[in-house]
């Protein structure tokens, strides 16, 4: 075991020891449940000081690596199956229903229709091309909320997201989220043995003060989403941008902006790049608005962070589809799809807005917030579930998209209510308010 880890000790620190450990736990050299030897046995052994050595346990244990098992010690915890076990969690037995507004899913009847576009693939084509479709890339530039540096294509949001924060964290490391924030994020820096910071968020989405409070535990990176946050719907104003601007100068943290609900949001867009171009990367997300299946987002940064991630891309997939980067180039450009989209945005605008007027004469005061989703405040989780479900209706638990305990809500997606606003609103309020079911006897 100790022969293992200093073949694969790469620098004499608490970081290096920590990755060696990683990786023969990744190389199946170091089992789920082996006891790791004395801290004072593996210093020697190393010649490393038995403080580098506990410090090193320090952030194994953070990241889920190793545990404390009573009288057994220090052993290699069970390994995980690094899915995405929050999202599945929120989503569990919400199948077969007449309305599912679990799944934050675009309505399916306000994508822009593919059928009548003319679609050609690029030519000529090669491996040897550009990765990013120049006519494309030009486009994106002049709606980019700020000039960017660099420009790629990824296969969505989350590719890009995990690719990013594979490039840029640790095992170990510290990455502040928003609380409630998306659950597949927490999924993703779990399985990369990063540790989640939350940060409180209102209807400005992140609160300044909590970030401050969030960078003194000196995060590699922080995740935030700069309008129609999911679940809350939270947009920043300009002044918030600001502010959290300010605070995060004072930090070297490099900030990763995910615009996911795009151009189906009705706020507009502010980014972190506009005043901190060198530490910003912006996704932003083509799903909401022209089609899941589409699987493309825009990702900008400074070269120096996402050129390396691109050259390691090139070791697998390579680029993204040009022909799919055509489709997109289309969607964008030609007065159908453009103006198919603008309706989308408008109607979800819509059905949000007189969802939470309805609840708000039931007595359920949200803030108007943007997107697909509205974040419901409830009495008990379980019990409006089963309320909403005995009228045919399934939402989100809240506890997949909270880091810690909070106060109970559901995620409701809200863009998929086309009929009946007002009583689906009314059956959410009672949801809402129903007790705790007492446990039988």
């Amino acid at each position: 075991m100790l022969s293992d880890l200093r073949d694969r000790l790469g620098s004499p620190t608490a970081r290096g020891l920590a990755d060696a450990v990683g990786r023969a736990v990744g190389d199946g050299a170091l089992a789920p449940g082996v006891r790791l030897p004395p801290i004072r046995e593996v210093a020697t052994y190393l010649q490393l000081s038995p403080t580098t050595v506990s410090a090193a346990w320090q952030l194994l244990r953070r990241a889920g690596t190793i545990q404390t098992d009573g009288r057994r010690g220090t052993i290699v915890a069970p390994s995980r199956s690094g899915g995405p076990g929050r999202y599945r969690a929120a989503l569990r037995g919400r199948s077969g229903f007449p309305l599912d507004l679990s799944t934050g899913v675009p309505d399916p009847a306000l994508l822009p229709l593919f059928a009548d576009i003319p679609l050609s693939s690029p030519s000529p084509s090669s491996y040897l091309d550009e990765p990013v479709l120049p006519e494309l890339e030009s486009f994106l530039r002049t709606t980019w909320p700020h000039p960017p540096e660099r420009l790629a294509i990824f296969d969505g949001a989350m590719d890009a997201i995990d690719q990013i924060a594979s490039g840029l964290l640790r095992l170990g490391d510290r990455a502040v989220v928003e609380n409630p924030c998306f659950p597949p994020l927490l999924d993703l820096l779990e399985a990369l043995g990063v540790r989640v910071v939350p940060v409180e968020t209102d209807a400005c989405g992140a609160v300044p003060s909590s970030l401050a409070s969030a960078l003194t535990e000196g995060p590699a990176a922080v995740f935030l989403q700069p309008r129609a946050l999911n679940p809350t719907g939270a947009s920043w104003s300009g002044s918030r941008a600001g502010s959290l601007a300010a605070v995060l100068a004072r930090s070297g943290a490099y900030v990763v902006e995910d615009d996911s609900a795009g151009d189906v949001a009705s706020s507009g867009l502010e980014s972190l790049g506009r005043l901190l171009p060198s530490r910003t990367l912006h996704v932003r997300s083509f799903s909401k608005s022209h089609g899941p299946d589409l699987r493309l987002a825009a990702v900008s940064g400074p070269s120096t962070v996402l050129d390396p991630i691109l050259e390691r891309r090139l070791l697998g997939q390579g680029w993204t589809s040009r022909l799919l980067q055509t489709l997109l180039l289309r969607l964008l450009t030609l007065p159908g799809p453009v103006a198919a989209v603008r309706h989308a945005r408008d109607a979800y605008a819509h059905r949000r807005a007189t969802v939470l007027a309805t609840l708000n004469d039931h007595g359920i005061v949200l803030p108007p917030g943007d997107g697909l989703n509205i974040w419901l405040p409830v009495r008990d989780e379980q019990a409006a579930l089963l309320t909403l479900a005995a009228n045919g209706i399934a939402a989100a638990a809240g506890a997949a998209f909270t880091v810690g305990p909070g106060a109970p809500h559901l995620r409701v997606t809200t863009g998929l209510i086309s009929t009946d606003h007002a009583a689906i609103a009314g059956l959410l309020a009672v949801a809402a308010q129903a007790p705790p079911r007492s446990s039988p006897r």
